[in-house]
């Protein structure tokens, strides 16, 4: 019997590789990938199709796993990632051409030697912020942003308040 661990090193292993099919050959054909704030795929094929999107808008795209804790049936993975966003469009993101740095933590479950169920969780205020949907972290617009939310966010309550009083 293959261990989830076996598992799911082989699996970032193929993704490291850049191997869709590969990764699709690890899953269970009614498999679940929850990619925490992206969405939920669901089968080897809309995986395997998702991670073609990410090696193509990334064409240098590379992957490290960290540290791998598991037991019988899950393991849980982490991981840094970092790429160039020059090629092909990403999650409805046109590329930007920055370098996009990403770190997370899979919780992959296996049953008998496949994957049946990963949550994926990534930090997705880093990832915007690399891709440039984001302004960098304590910069000026940041702190605009901020502001103008902080605003708005009071503006609201006094209106509630004004309106329930």
């Amino acid at each position: 019997m293959t261990s989830a661990e076996e598992v799911a090193r082989s699996y970032f292993a193929a993704l490291a590789a850049r191997d869709p099919d590969a990764m699709a050959a690890h899953w269970s054909p009614d498999g679940v990938d929850e990619l925490t704030g992206i969405g939920i795929l669901r089968g080897p094929a809309e995986i395997a199709g998702f991670f073609r999107d990410v090696i193509a808008a990334m064409p240098d795209y590379e992957l490290v796993v960290a540290r791998v804790t598991a037991n019988d049936r899950v393991a849980a993975v982490e991981w840094r990632s970092q790429g160039t966003f020059s090629g092909g469009p990403m999650i409805g993101l046109e590329p930007t051409g920055r370098l996009v740095e990403q770190r997370g933590c899979d919780c992959v479950e296996v049953v008998d030697g496949l994957i049946v169920r990963n949550t994926a969780y990534i930090d997705g205020l880093e990832t915007a912020r690399s891709v440039g949907f984001l302004p960098p972290q304590d910069s000026a617009v940041e702190k605009l942003l901020y502001g103008a939310f902080n605003a708005a966010t009071k503006l609201r309550r006094a209106v509630g308040a004004s309106a329930s009083g």
